[in-house]
């Protein structure tokens, strides 16, 4: 079934227009694993859970209007390694995976997914959690609103060249907030692969060509492959160049090896039924960038 989200959203994402439809733009599941601190009360992971999962889905983080059914459907799978009901601290790690809809058809391809191990705040169970762009002083959530903006400004890259800049933004803001913030994370050059570190690697003008791919691989990768597959095929081989580009214009960027963490099987099935040439080049690319997973890579060979 096609999706509305992609013919209606393209032309307005720009626009910022008004229409009648909602403007919350998530739909958003919220798991809260706490076995390791098994001791403790469960109420307030309770009320953890369904705090986090309100105050995603029911903000509107910008004004493009989203109907029910074009929300983008997100994860956060919270794992709890340490409590404290003395100060109220948590020490927790995050497992984010973002879905979009692909053009023509049922399947859901990850648009975005990170693992947090610095997902770290405070929080009781009377806590009230509210957004206020102008003053943060709140890291859980900054924390929310940080990965909301990501989501969204992500997603919008996917269906439009660069169509997630200005809310991309908006995160960098909050990553700007956030050094004034006691908590991991937000600090440059502690950590390539914290949240300081991809998202700045993925808006320097000099990795242009990453946002770049998300688009080619996307919308004239995925979304013509129920009508023209083998053009699409040969869009998602050709969009690897972009990826090989971005790799080289920045080699110590984690932001390429994650994009093919998440998009590692879908790459794997898609191009195993490229042609010859497109495979070797695949491989080629694809090792370069995380000789780790050779063994996955070489499936694309068979």
């Amino acid at each position: 079934m096609k999706n509305i989200r992609l013919s209606l959203l393209i032309p307005l994402l720009c626009l910022f227009g008004t229409t009648k439809m909602q403007a919350q733009e998530l739909k958003a599941r919220v798991t809260i694993n706490h076995s390791q601190v098994s001791e403790t009360k469960v109420d307030v992971f309770d009320a953890l859970e369904k705090k986090m999962t309100e105050f995603l889905n029911d903000h509107a983080w910008t004004e493009i209007k989203f109907r029910e059914n074009e929300k983008i459907q997100c994860n956060f799978h919270l794992t709890v390694n340490t409590y404290s009901d003395t100060d109220n601290s948590f020490t927790c790690t995050l497992l984010l995976t973002a879905n979009r809809p692909v053009w023509g058809s049922n399947y859901m391809t990850t648009s975005y997914s990170v693992r947090d191990a610095q997902f770290n705040f405070t929080f009781r169970e009377a806590d009230q959690l509210e957004y206020n762009p102008t003053n943060i002083d709140n890291n859980l959530v900054a924390l929310m609103a940080y990965y909301a903006y990501v989501i969204i400004g992500m997603d919008l890259d996917t269906m439009a060249l660069m169509g997630g800049t200005e809310v991309l933004q908006t995160a960098e803001d909050i990553v700007s907030a956030g050094q004034n913030l006691d908590f991991p994370g937000w600090k440059a050059f502690d950590d390539s692969k914290n949240r300081f570190g991809l998202l700045n690697d993925y808006m320097d003008g000099s990795m242009e060509s990453m946002r770049k791919l998300r688009y080619e691989y996307h919308r004239n990768g995925l979304d013509q492959m129920a009508e023209k597959p083998d053009e699409a095929r040969t869009a998602i081989a050709e969009s690897l160049e972009l990826l090989d580009e971005a790799h080289h214009a920045k080699n110590m960027s984690q932001v390429p090896q994650l994009f093919t963490e998440y998009k590692r099987e879908e790459l794997i099935n898609i191009l195993s039924k490229a042609t010859k040439e497109e495979k070797e080049r695949a491989y080629e690319i694809l090792f370069a960038i995380d000789a780790s997973q050779n063994e996955a890579w070489q499936k694309i060979k068979k």
